[in-house]
């Protein structure tokens, strides 16, 4: 099975980014912050968990991350923000979002060049499962 590594730099208000690595090929993530794992306001908790790829009814196809404790409906899709609500603009309650680029957007922290970079995340794995590890760079 492909292992992939998402490596998360330091949470901020306005998210969590890291970088996601599988084969050789990167791309820039945002979550949302860490706050002790709470339901749809969280990003997860590190660790190692199986992904599989699901249809979502909002995202389409997508990955899904498996068996998180306490939580459900964990994808990696597309989307620009992960601050934490009520005074941070967010795409997500709990989900990975992937993006080409860094930046900001209405001056809040994002990922960017979104939908391109999920299509190229898509190609590479290839439909397959796989191991995601998750890890704090601090």
């Amino acid at each position: 099975m492909t292992r992939a590594l998402l490596l998360r730099e330091a949470s901020t208000p306005e998210g969590t980014p890291g970088v996601l690595v599988v084969d050789g090929q990167a791309w820039n993530t945002l979550e949302l912050p860490w706050l002790d794992n709470a339901p749809k306001r969280s990003c997860i908790p590190d660790g190692v968990y199986r992904c599989a790829l699901v249809q979502s009814p909002r995202f389409g196809r997508v990955y899904s991350i498996l068996n998180v404790p306490g939580r459900s409906a964990i994808l990696i899709h597309a989307g620009n923000y992960a601050g934490q609500i009520p005074h941070h603009r967010t795409h997500v309650q709990g989900c990975v979002l992937l993006g080409e680029r860094r930046g900001t957007l209405a001056g809040q922290r994002a990922v960017l060049v979104s939908k391109p970079a999920v299509r190229r995340f898509m190609a590479a794995m290839g439909g397959r499962p796989f191991a995601l590890e998750i890890a704090w760079n601090q």
